[in-house]
Formats: C-alpha cells, structure tokens, sequence
C-alpha cells in the first residue's frame, strides 16, 4: 500500500475501527482489538455503573449555566480559585475556546501533535506556522522562542500526541518567559498529563506568575468515558472570563457535570492506573526494541512504533497488524509523520501480549533488512 495517498483519504482520528478496516480493503466485522484509541484500559472506575441512574434524576432541568459545584471541585484539585476554571465539553471544546480567544491573528503550532489545534485556528481565522520537533521528539528551545516572536499564541502538546513524549517543565518554564518577552500566549494541552507519575509535571502552578499560560485538560481520556465529554480550561481569571463569554451557553450536561468531583476524588483509580502503565511500559519498550522497532520515548499510555528496518513498510505493517486483529493508528495526518509511524496504545496485559506476538510474527516474515 502506498504511502503517496491524501492524508484526506484516512479517518481523521483513532478509535474508528469500522472505517478503518473499510480504508484497508478487510472485512469491517472481523474481531478487532483496538490499539487506536488512546483511552484507560482500566476503563471507567467501577463505582461509575451504579452511579449513572441517579444522574438522570436531574435532566428536567437546566445545568447551573455557571457549574459552580464542577468548577469548585476542580478548582480545589489543582490548587486554584474557581475564577481560574472553565468547564468544557471534552478537551475539543477547551481547544476551540483557547483559539477564539485569539481569533484572526498569528498562532504556530508545535508538530507533530493532535489536529485539533490547527483546526480550531482556521476555523477562529488564525494564521498557522507550523514548529516541527527534532527527530527524538525533543523540542529546539532556541527555534520556539523564535517561533513565538512572530505569533500571538503557540499550541504545545505536553504529553504530546501522537509520541507521548514529555517538554520538561523547565523548558516550558523559559519559553512562558520568552512568551512574556514577546506578548505570545502559550496554551498548553495536558490532556493526558495525569498518566504521568509524578505530579510536578504538571504546569498548573507556573499560572500565579504567567497570566499568558493557559492549560487544557481532559477527563475523558484517563477515566475512559470519551462519550461523556468533560475537560476543562485553565487560566488567569480574566483569560477565563474572555473564554466564558465565548462559550456556548450550557455546554456541559448536568449528568456529565455531576460527575467531575467524584471522579477527581479517585485517588485510587489514578494510583491503579499509574501501577499498570508503569508494569507495561518497563515490559514492552523492551521487548518492541528486542523485535526491531523504534518507539518513541512515551511517558503515557500510548506511543509511536516503526519497523526499523524497513521504516518504508509502515502501511503494510499496519495492515498486517490489522489482518491479525490488531488495530493502529496511522499517523498519514500528523505533519512531520506523514505515515512513517504507527501509534498504539498501552492496553490488558492479555492485549499487549496479542500484540507482541503479531509484531514478532512480522519481524520472521519480514527479517530485518529483508525487502
């Protein structure tokens, strides 16, 4: 299968197996384990079943249009006044949010990462430059700070997706105070940030000194409910209160509102789910290495994987893989990657070992070197 197809030509985003299958010519109901979503495989906490009939008690009437008890919860959280929050409909409504507020000027977007970002710059008629991390996924701080001069606003994916791969803090740090220097907003998304085990990453406390840092979240990905739609946006309070006014007018649900402070009081869920990543990781880096693969220096739950010697066999590894029941995600529409890549998740023990006895199949059809 050629990689010279429009990136038009495949699904937009991962967890679409039918139209995926569909794309590769296989048949659309044959079992499939989905590697392309990039979602808990824990899925959602266990007391969630028993908790969603007594959400509906309320859907006869409007949400609080300002979420108070959601915003409060969340505030209390991280560590912020509720001023400082905005509750989103999932991380996509945060993105667009973060875009308006800068509508018709100048933004670059750090490549490559989720296309989302460029999509809600030209839908706010925004002017796009594109800023391409090196090789090994590390971000040239010298080239950012470059970058910032000539834009209003940059968009940093920290994890970053599709490599899961993490700027230090300390990095972010210096280039808020490049962003200061030169009048840029940095809005970075931490949609997957509470994968990572260790809390300090996060850039939550950099907003008391740097009111042109806005963070995005997302609590669809870690505790797998992406049908609910919850996120939320931080940042200085008159940043939030630019944002509120560009908002849609109940946006958010009240069941799925409801649900914000139980989840974040989960102390459990997280630390279960810092124990399996960190089991599975230490497991399949490894051992992907071992069979021949590159992977991208991933801190989350997902990551990206290519044959290493034949790098130039990408799609026929993703159908072979597809063929065996597995599921990846391209990567032919994220700018830089161009279909190079795969991107799979960290999924059930039971999962990762499907997987890795696919891609030790490949490797003895396809020997390394080997055409």
């Amino acid at each position: 299968m050629s990689r010279d197809t429009s990136p038009n030509d495949w699904p937009r985003h991962g967890g679409q197996p039918g139209d995926m299958l569909a794309r590769l010519g296989l048949p659309t109901g044959q079992p499939i384990r989905d590697f392309s979503a990039n979602l808990n495989p824990l899925g959602p906490p266990a007391w969630l079943d028993a908790r969603l009939p007594t959400l509906w008690q309320g859907i006869d009437r409007y949400p609080d249009p300002s979420y108070r008890a959601a915003r409060q919860a969340i505030a209390e959280a991280e560590g912020l006044d509720i001023g400082q929050v905005l509750l989103t409909n999932g991380g996509a409504e945060a993105i667009f949010l973060a875009a308006a507020l800068h509508a018709g000027r100048r933004a670059v977007i750090v490549q490559p990462t989720f296309a989302e970002y460029a999509r809600a710059c030209r839908h706010y008629g925004l002017a796009i430059n594109e800023l391409f991390l090196a090789s090994d996924f590390s971000l040239d701080e010298r080239r950012a700070g470059e970058a910032m001069r000539e834009a209003n606003v940059m968009f940093l994916c920290r994890p970053n997706n599709p490599s899961g791969t993490l700027v230090p803090r300390t990095q972010v740090a210096r280039l808020l105070e490049a962003g200061r220097a030169h009048g840029t907003c940095l809005v970075v998304d931490e949609a997957f940030i509470d994968f990572v085990d260790e809390p300090a990453e996060s850039l939550v406390s950099l907003l008391a000194e740097h009111p042109h840092l806005v963070v995005l979240r997302s609590l669809t990905k870690l505790y797998a409910i992406p049908g609910l739609r919850l996120g939320y946006l931080l940042g200085s309070p008159e940043t939030i209160a630019r944002a509120a006014e560009r908002q849609m007018p109940w946006s958010v649900n009240a069941p799925a509102a409801a649900l914000v402070a139980p989840l974040l009081a989960d102390g459990d869920f997280v630390t279960r789910t810092h124990a399996w990543l960190r089991q599975e990781l230490e497991r399949l880096t490894p051992t992907l290495t071992h069979l021949g693969f590159d992977v991208s220096p991933t801190r989350v739950n997902f990551y990206l994987l290519r044959d290493r010697y034949q790098p130039q066999a990408t799609d026929a590894l993703l159908r072979f893989l597809a063929s065996a029941g597995i599921l990846a995600r391209h990567t032919h529409n994220f700018p830089g990657l161009d279909g190079r890549w795969l991107r799979l998740a960290v999924r059930s023990v039971d999962d990762n070992d499907r997987l890795l006895a696919a891609l030790a199949a490949w490797r003895q059809e396809h020997g390394a070197g080997m055409p």
